[in-house]
C-alpha cells in the first residue's frame, strides 16, 4: 500500500525559508504524480505544487511561483517543497498527496483533492514575525 510521511514543518519569519520533504513507499505503478497541498485555518485545501515522477514535469499556482520549488530524489524516495521568501499568508498544514498517473494527465494544472487517492498526515508551518 503507498504511504506517505511528511516532514520538516515548523516556525519561520517572513522572508525565511522553510524544506519540507515527503517520503514514499510502496509505488507499484509506473507513474505517479505527487503534489503538495496546504489548508489554512478556516480555509479550503488547496493545491500548490505538483511533479511527475515520468519526467519530472512540474506545477506551481502563481502564488508561489519564483519561491517554491518542488523536486524529487528517486534513490530516497522523497519529494521536497523548499520554500524561500516565506511570507504570513503561506501559514497553514501542508499535505502530500500521491495518485497513479499512466495517462499522464496530472501535474498540467493545479492539483485537485479529487484528483489524489494517497494523502500524507500533514505537517504545520507557521509564518510569523
Amino acid at each position: 500500500q503507498l504511504q506517505l510521511v511528511e516532514s520538516g514543518g515548523g516556525l519561520a519569519q517572513p522572508g525565511g525559508s522553510l524544506t519540507l520533504s515527503c517520503g514514499t513507499s510502496g509505488f507499484r505503478a509506473d507513474y505517479y504524480a505527487i503534489s503538495w497541498f496546504r489548508q489554512a485555518p478556516g480555509k479550503e485545501r488547496e493545491g500548490v505544487s505538483c511533479i511527475t515522477t515520468k519526467d519530472s514535469r512540474t506545477y506551481y499556482i502563481d502564488s508561489v511561483k519564483g519561491r517554491f520549488t518542488i523536486s524529487r530524489d528517486n534513490a530516497k524516495n522523497t519529494v521536497y517543497l523548499t520554500m524561500n521568501n516565506l511570507k504570513p499568508e503561506d501559514t497553514g498544514v501542508y499535505y502530500c498527496a500521491a495518485e497513479t498517473d499512466i495517462l499522464y494527465r496530472l501535474c498540467a494544472s493545479q492539483p485537485l483533492e479529487s484528483e489524489y487517492d494517497y494523502w500524507g498526515q500533514g505537517t504545520q508551518v507557521t509564518v510569523s514575525a
